[in-house]
């Protein structure tokens, strides 16, 4: 981890929720050596608890586990909070609990046992998302510039006017340009109620696109979009 990061972290707290006492007392020691504050939990409830009092900066959870799993402690959180940093920490590769966890708009999924590099992985990208969403103005590549407190997109100073669909469509690749947003995500976070048929989302698309330089934003056929550097 590089200088910048590890004094980013040293300001940040973290929630760790998980039930098994052996796994959650090794994973809290471990990020105690990068965080500011740890924060524990033995299942969803108590996690769901400790989050509405403590307001950690970055969540770890489990998905298999008694009272409240890691599915259903994360719906309740995304609720109300769609911004912070959630990673999922599971040994359970079942396809209905992974599709389960599609729309809940985490930064990762890591099968247990987490190592050394995945941490350290999972901790860079939930810091990277949290520098974007405090970001007042963010500099992009090629001239342009994002000011997300007014929502304006600039190219040379030179102010570009987007929709309410289309600023939301691009903050969600901007604050997640470490990885692909998938189709669900749009879908649960632009359209929400509505349905996103396919014309409208070409069509979305086809405008936002319109303002940046070609390739900037990169179709992953049949999974998402995500941003890449011009």
């Amino acid at each position: 981890m590089d200088k910048i990061l590890l004094e980013k972290l040293k300001t940040l707290s973290i929630l760790y929720v998980e039930d098994e006492e052996g796994i959650r007392t090794k994973m809290s020691d471990s990020l105690r050596y990068y965080a500011k504050e740890v924060f524990e939990a033995s299942n969803g409830k108590v996690g769901l608890k400790i989050y509405k009092e403590k307001k950690p900066d970055i969540i770890f959870t489990d998905i298999l586990m008694p009272q409240m799993d890691g599915i259903e402690f994360v719906k309740e959180i995304r609720k109300e909070d769609s911004k912070t940093p959630i990673v999922m920490v599971t040994a359970h590769t079942d396809k209905e609990y992974l599709l389960g966890a599609v729309e809940l708009h985490l930064e990762q999924y890591i099968v247990k046992p987490i190592n050394l590099k995945n941490l350290k992985e999972s901790l860079s990208k939930c810091v990277s998302v949290i520098s974007a969403n405090h970001a007042v103005s963010k500099e992009l590549p090629c001239g342009y510039r994002y000011d997300f407190d007014n929502k304006l997109l600039s190219y040379n100073e030179e102010q570009i006017v987007m929709s309410k669909k289309e600023i939301a469509f691009f903050e969600l690749l901007l604050q997640n340009r470490h990885r692909v947003v998938t189709y669900e995500e749009l879908q649960h976070c632009i359209w929400q109620d509505d349905v996103m048929t396919d014309c409208a989302l070409k069509s979305l698309l086809r405008n936002v696109r319109q303002k940046f330089p070609k390739g900037y934003i990169k179709n992953l056929s049949g999974v998402g979009y995500r941003l890449v550097d011009c």
